[in-house]
């Protein structure tokens, strides 16, 4: 009997997901900023502890926010990991600005803080980083190059919520966060995000940026008599049902990562076994940062017995796939960046990464195939 594929990921259905919605469509609010836009803000300020949390209709639309309030512009200059998801790149290059591709620490997939200050110049205007499979990067010295030459700090921590580092959660520290909830996050509504940020003056051109460039939100809080175009922005205000969902997904906050860890802690223990007779390795957390168990993977000594895993996973129904290409050498960044050095460690650690299937509601019938699956693996090309 065939027995049925296990899927990478697969959305948490939240209990209060459809009471909530049909709460939305029975009320004559479904636009944005009801109720559940700020029952869901105000849950991920007391999860995060970030003083101002606006809701968006994506992370790619945060980061765009965040560039946006940065006032990035031709002829600066913005250093990011090379190992990250082009929503990052994106978002500087759509101001006009250009993208400095650095490269990886190889233990954590973040970004080499090493090589981030030696890739400042009097062009650079920022430093955006990524917190990869919700382990931070190593912030301590990336803090001292932000104060030592005035440069902000953009944390992209779509893998990142509920993470800390030395017991700051991610996203906070910063001049802006940025979260993501698409559905294959830890937490979702499908498509959403969220932008962290502490400054009061940011938070207050951020309201305009985020509402078409208008100041409607002061107006809306009686702060003045009409609203006007004001400042550069766009529609990342989500709808009232995205909101719903994600406050649903919020509440149980706790469950769905709890459930999250349960499996990657039994990935990580009945793994070293087998990893150490087959040269793999396995995923590394320092031990002064909290992880928000979004994914495991697994680094293959190579890139063919990385290609030969996945391939013996999939004959067995178990989908296990690879992650993020260089950015350096795409034909974008190409275009629209540079690389000082070559980044070596993210195209190895590119070819090498395999991530293993991680959603809450996995049976444990489910997590012994997958582990069966793996440790059949004997690193045969």
């Amino acid at each position: 009997m065939t027995r049925p594929p296990i899927l990478f990921s697969r959305p948490f259905r939240a209990s209060a997901e459809l009471p909530n919605i049909e709460a939305v469509l029975s009320s004559d609010h479904v636009h944005g900023d009801g109720p559940f836009t700020a029952s869901a803000t105000a849950r991920l300020g007391q999860l995060t502890g970030s003083p101002h949390v606006l809701l968006t209709t994506s992370c790619t639309h945060a980061l765009d926010m965040a560039a946006l309030l940065l006032d990035l512009g031709p002829g600066d200059e913005v250093i990011l990991p090379s190992f990250t998801f082009p929503s990052m790149a994106t978002a500087v290059a759509l101001r006009g600005a250009r993208c400095v591709f650095v490269d990886i620490d190889p233990a954590t997939g973040n970004i080499d803080p090493d090589l981030v200050a030696g890739a400042i110049t009097p062009l650079t205007a920022a430093v955006f980083v990524m917190h990869y499979g919700g382990v931070a990067v190593d912030l301590d010295p990336l803090i001292e190059i932000s104060e030592a030459h005035a440069l902000p700090l953009v944390e992209d921590t779509a893998h990142g919520l509920g993470g800390t580092w030395r017991g700051r959660s991610l996203g906070t520290i910063g001049t802006f966060g940025t979260l993501s909830f698409h559905d294959t996050k830890n937490i979702h509504c499908g498509e959403g995000g969220a932008l962290l940020l502490s400054d009061d003056e940011l938070m207050l051109r951020a309201e305009m940026v985020r509402e078409k460039g208008t100041d409607r939100t002061r107006f809306l809080r009686g702060h003045v008599d009409k609203y006007s175009w004001r400042e550069l922005g766009s529609s990342y205000l989500p709808s009232e049902l995205n909101a719903a969902v994600l406050d649903a997904q919020l509440a149980q906050f706790v469950e769905i990562h709890g459930y999250r860890r349960k499996v990657w802690d039994t990935y990580d223990t009945e793994l070293t076994d087998w990893a150490a007779h087959t040269g793999f390795r396995q995923m590394y957390v320092p031990p002064d940062r909290v992880h928000t168990a979004h994914l495991y993977y697994l680094l293959a000594p190579d890139r063919e017995h990385r290609d030969a895993l996945m391939n013996h996973l999939g004959l067995l129904g178990i989908a296990a796939p690879f992650h993020y290409m260089p950015l350096d050498s795409s034909a974008a960044g190409k275009r629209f960046g540079y690389t000082p050095m070559p980044c070596k460690h993210s195209a190895g650690f590119s070819e090498r990464l395999i991530r293993l299937p991680l959603w809450p509601g996995m049976t444990e019938s489910e997590v012994d195939r997958i582990l069966a699956g793996v440790t059949s693996f004997r690193g045969q090309h």
